[in-house]
Order: structure tokens, then C-alpha cells, then sequence
């Protein structure tokens, strides 16, 4: 009886140890104009991508936030061009948000796609079990 507890205990322990680390994918949500809500989400990614390697962060504009990735507007604009070309990170900015406030494509900070709905992009996201974050302060 002892022989068997001790295995079940060192099976349960080995279970334990092998266990997968569940993944970090995270989504921000951003609709502010507000420059200093676009330094603060960047120190945000920063922070999460800096601490943890194998985090997957994506920001997703719309509404009125396109100011933080057009050029000649934006605050950050280095910043994003920046995080944009590591891996783990990405900038999606909703067509529909684009048309509502006359921005084309070339207007467009490097290193930011477009995609054709922001709202379902995040849906999706959290669909997959990504963790959301409304940017604000």
C-alpha cells in the first residue's frame, strides 16, 4: 500500500511539473484621441512583452484613436514603428474606423495593418481566448 502511494504521488507530482503554462495573448482595445492614454498603452506592451517573451500582443484602433498612428499626428509614431517589428506584437487599425475619419493608408504610421472591422477583431480574439484590455485612464 505504501509502494502504491508512493507512485500515485510521484505520478501526480510529475503531472504537476509537466503541466502546460497557459498562453499569453492579449488584445488591447483602443478608442482614445487622448496622447497621453497612447503613452501609457505602449508602456503597457512594453511591460508585458519586456516581462514575458512568449506574450502575443495586439492593439486594435478605432473610433477616434487613429491620431496615435498617422503620421504628422502621431505622439508615439517611433514607438509603434518599433514594436511593430518584433514578432509578438502587432497594430491593426479598423477600415471602417479609417473611412469614418477620412485617414488613408499612406497616412498610416509603418508597421500598422488594416483590417476590415476592429470590433469583430476583438471579438474574434477573445473568441480564441485572448485576454482583452480596454486602454484608458
Amino acid at each position: 500500500m505504501k509502494r502504491l502511494t508512493i507512485i500515485g504521488l510521484l505520478l501526480l507530482n510529475f503531472g504537476l511539473l509537466s503541466a502546460q503554462k497557459a498562453p499569453y495573448n492579449v488584445v488591447f482595445d483602443m478608442t482614445s484621441d487622448d496622447t497621453i492614454t497612447h503613452k501609457m498603452a505602449l508602456r503597457w506592451i512594453s511591460e508585458v512583452v519586456d516581462n514575458n517573451p512568449d506574450a502575443v500582443v495586439e492593439m486594435v484602433f478605432f473610433g477616434k484613436s487613429l491620431g496615435m498612428i498617422t503620421k504628422g499626428k502621431s505622439m508615439v509614431a517611433e514607438q509603434v514603428t518599433n514594436f511593430s517589428k518584433r514578432k509578438n506584437v502587432t497594430f491593426k487599425v479598423c477600415a471602417i474606423a479609417m473611412k469614418n475619419n477620412n485617414v488613408d493608408k499612406s497616412q498610416l504610421v509603418e508597421g500598422v495593418e488594416i483590417i476590415p472591422d476592429g470590433i469583430y477583431e476583438i471579438v474574434s480574439k477573445q473568441h480564441e481566448g485572448w485576454g482583452y484590455i480596454k486602454v484608458s485612464h
